[in-house]
């Protein structure tokens, strides 16, 4: 799988939050947390920074689901990235 133009594949790390009052928090359950962290599968042909294997945050908001052999990756414009980790 290749992505295109300006189109970045990635996928999802789960992540647990911990508060000072010793809750975990997931992303199911933490309406604050707005971005979301992946590791890029693929980046488009017009993509300059972003190179396959980096960990990126990106908006929870951005782009659609795919399934592709068995696994579920997101798609997502390299816009919607707001940094590499």
């Amino acid at each position: 799988m290749k992505a295109v133009n300006h189109y970045v594949v990635v996928e999802k790390i789960k992540e647990t939050h911990k508060k000072s009052s010793g809750l975990i928090i997931t992303e199911d359950n933490d309406n604050d947390l707005r971005y979301l962290k992946g590791k890029v599968i693929s980046a488009g042909n017009l993509v300059e920074v972003i190179k396959q294997d980096d960990i990126v945050w990106y908006d929870k908001h951005a782009g659609h689901g795919i399934e592709f052999e068995e696994k579920f990756y997101f798609v997502i414009k390299a816009s919607d990235i707001v940094l590499v980790d």
